[in-house]
């Protein structure tokens, strides 16, 4: 189902594993973030309709936020400062302004945050068993939520407009690969 055209660098993963704590502290900003930017997609004239369902996913991206931070405290992890992914940052520069064109725009990085974070977790929660069960199920338990949104976020930049969200997702798929490529030095999820 996931569309991308670039594997996960081979360094991020033993960069996480070497810093939970940190990335455990990055995952919680990226639920608050996300929560948040569902709220803000309510904006967008062509999404007025999809109140309902953004609404939806914002309860949920909450929800996981409150899951992450009851870990953090759990594990005596103080909740810090959050550090950018320049990722996340190389996909929004990108979004063009105007209603139609920033509303696609926004929805397919979100659809690609998203897909990433469901690929990611995965990843995370294979390479936790036998490590850190508690960790290695919580990721795996995220999985089909994060896919879920990934799906959602596709199919309202497609009933935008089917034609520019198709020619979008494939600009995006390409920026996204080089993005990857070009890696982070940080031990963050994105």
């Amino acid at each position: 189902m996931l569309l991308f055209r670039e594997k996960i660098p081979v360094d991020w993963l033993p960069k996480v594993m070497g810093n939970l704590p940190a990335v455990l502290v990055d995952h919680a900003h990226l639920e608050r973030k996300a929560a948040t930017t569902a709220l803000n997609l309510e904006k967008y004239r062509d999404l007025y309709s999809r109140v309902g369902e953004l609404n939806a996913i914002a309860i949920e991206e909450l929800q996981h936020f409150q899951l992450v931070l009851a870990l953090l405290g759990k594990r005596g992890i103080p909740f810090g400062q959050p550090y950018p992914s320049p990722w996340i940052t190389g996909l929004m520069r990108s979004v063009r302004n105007g209603q139609r064109h920033q509303a696609i725009d926004h929805l397919i990085c979100c659809a690609l945050i998203e897909g990433r974070s469901c690929e990611k977790f995965q990843v995370l929660g294979r390479a936790l068993a036998g490590i850190d069960d508690e960790l290695s199920a919580f990721y795996a338990s995220l999985v089909e939520s994060e896919g879920n949104h990934y799906a959602t976020y596709i199919l309202m930049a497609r009933t935008v407009d089917d034609a520019e969200a198709e020619r979008r997702l494939d600009f995006y798929l390409d920026l996204d690969a080089k993005l990857m490529r070009e890696g982070s030095p940080l031990p963050i999820l994105h």
